[in-house]
């Protein structure tokens, strides 16, 4: 049934504008040996069915799945039916999902021939030495566990291999077309977070810079909307981050943007002063803080300034070039609801264009899981192992700061309300105590976890803050639709504001249609477009007294967008004025 030559590397993705490196670096690296080797990638949101259909069709001699926490349940699903409708193929699996307990995962799936552990690309070639030259003998493969005669036999660890060996997997960007695209110039970390696996490997390795630069120039040449590093630390090493940084700086053109995992606290005065120079929109940052409790910090084996990252990120915030997204983790020890309330708080004031609410994820092989049994902590038997109670968080906790996180990502984190939220803060004792109250509003208007729509979750919004005061001050209306105009031109125009119709606007209107060009105009009774100004430059004073009310203009024009948060360009019109 199954063709003789072809090896298939299958990656199921969390979505479709993902790639997964991973498969393409095993292909490449194996080239050479010229077997017939095919990738296809799917995402788990596709029916488990549909996915086996089309390994099917291929009939593959050889798959191999690349195995993460996030289609971990569906990978395994595929397994077992791919075994029944091709029980000739040889299935193998790689992955950190795989690799961590391979012993348990060969129990589990007894459909699967092996497990390539660890690093894959060596591992890999060999495999398909073994299938397509029939030499060398699954015993003398490095890196495997595999199964012969209903017998499991783990071999001995394949060496870690030199960075700059291992061949660029993007020859040909057709199959990337309209996806992010990942790229790799270091691996391991040189932190020992007890919750992430990158802790393990402790050898950190670089590829070779000048090999990078040549490598970016093609990014950069193809005009690649984005390029996302997967280092794990990428500025852990100055001198590789700063000649890589310069190097995008020098080469930008204009189009695409580089996203970097990094260490705040790393950060010197020349590596802000580089980046003070980039163009807006040129690289973006994600910031792992996780909490900001000293006890919690200290038990996770975290290094980090917290005072030092704060600083950092509002210089980098003073720039107003790069986009800034910090994470937190709910669950981790010593952090009990009135701690993380805390830690929000203080990330919340540090004001990146993201806060990410996550939850500990009890990963295979790190030392959290290790330690779970002493920290009182009980996590979810599924993938992705989350947390579910601490002896410090329970689980009712738990749920509340699972909607507090819906809430953040709807109001906060899409960007869409950030003038009304700004002002709204100032209401409430914390930003965490107004999040917690919304919360609770927007479950009740959706008891069944139900999506409402844009302009819905602006009524909610609003119904929201008509509770906060005895009779709904024109400034919310006012602020609400500055922010709806910034992003969008919306047809449906909501309710609760009626439309300045003048014939001065008419005129101006006219004007704009003419030259072609794709505008909205309010007026409006207050000054919302200097208090704009402030939030964006986080001026307290202002944020807190609120704009000033003076009738003005403006004019919102979707041709020109901010890099960094996509705003239409805003500016004051004078109808009344000659054109």
């Amino acid at each position: 049934m199954s063709d003789n030559r072809k090896i298939l590397l299958a990656a199921i993705n969390a979505k479709y504008i993902h790639s997964n490196l991973a498969v393409y670096s095993l292909k490449k690296y194996a080239e050479d040996i010229g077997a017939d080797i095919e990738i296809a990638e799917y995402t788990i949101n596709q029916y488990t069915a549909d996915i086996v259909q089309s390994i099917y069709l291929k009939k593959p001699k050889v798959i191999a799945f690349s195995c993460y926490i996030w289609n971990r349940s569906h990978v395994g699903r595929v397994i077992k039916d791919i075994a029944r409708v091709l029980p000739e193929t040889e299935i193998w699996t790689g992955g950190p999902e795989s690799s961590y307990n391979a012993a348990a995962f060969m129990e589990e799936y007894p459909e699967i021939t092996g497990i390539m552990i660890g690093e894959g690309e060596n591992i890999f070639k060999n495999l398909v030495y073994y299938y397509t030259k029939e030499a060398p003998l699954l015993s003398e493969i490095r890196g495997i566990i595999y199964r012969e005669n209903g017998t499991v036999i783990c071999n001995p660890p394949e060496p870690l291999l030199d960075m700059s060996s291992i061949p660029f997997p993007y020859d040909d960007l057709e199959p990337f077309r309209n996806k992010i695209i990942y790229y790799e110039s270091s691996r391991g970390c040189p932190f020992s977070c007890s919750y992430c696996l990158s802790s393990i490997d402790k050898k950190l390795r670089f590829r070779n810079t000048e090999l990078v630069k040549k490598e970016l120039k093609f990014f950069i040449d193809n005009n690649i909307p984005q390029v996302k590093f997967v280092d794990r630390t990428f500025n852990c090493k100055k001198s590789h981050a700063m000649e890589i940084w310069n190097y995008i700086l020098e080469h930008d053109n204009g189009i695409t943007n580089f996203h970097f995992e990094i260490s705040a606290d790393l950060l010197d005065d020349e590596a802000l002063e580089l980046l003070s120079r980039m163009r807006p929109g040129l690289v973006q940052f994600e910031i792992g803080v996780q909490s900001t409790n000293p006890a919690t910090i200290a038990e996770i084996d975290r290094t980090m300034d917290t005072d030092r990252v704060k600083r950092v990120v509002d210089r980098i915030n003073g720039f107003g070039n790069i986009h800034q997204h910090l994470d937190l983790i709910a669950g981790l020890p010593y952090e009990d609801y009135d701690s993380f309330k805390r830690s929000f708080n203080d990330v919340y004031a540090m004001k990146p264009e993201q806060l990410q609410l996550g939850f500990l994820k009890v990963l295979s092989g790190a030392e959290m899981e290790r330690r779970a049994e002493s920290y009182g902590l009980v996590y979810s038997s599924h993938p992705p192992y989350e947390v579910l109670y601490t002896r410090w968080l329970g689980y009712d906790e738990i749920l509340k700061l699972k909607k507090i996180e819906q809430v953040v990502e709807i109001y906060y984190n899409s960007r869409q309300f950030t003038n009304t939220i700004s002002y709204l803060e100032n209401v409430f004792e914390s930003p965490f105590k107004m999040y917690e109250q919304l919360a609770v509003h927007y479950s009740a208007a959706a008891p069944d976890g139900e999506k409402h729509s844009r302009i819905a979750r602006y009524d909610l919004l609003l119904e929201f803050i008509k509770k906060q005061y005895e009779e709904l001050p024109l400034l919310y209306c006012e602020l609400l639709l500055y922010d709806i105009y910034l992003r969008e031109n919306i047809k449906t125009r909501p309710a609760y504001f009626q439309k300045e119709n003048s014939q001065e606007l008419r005129s101006v209107y006219r004007h704009y249609k003419e030259q072609g060009k794709n505008v909205h105009i309010e007026k409006f009774q207050y000054d919302i477009r200097k208090y704009s100004e402030a939030v964006k430059k986080n001026d307290e004073v202002l944020i807190k007294t609120g704009p000033e009310k003076r009738e003005n203009y403006i004019l919102f024009d979707y041709g020109i967008r901010d890099k960094i948060n996509y705003e239409a360009g805003v500016s004051e019109i004078f109808p009344g004025d000659s054109r």
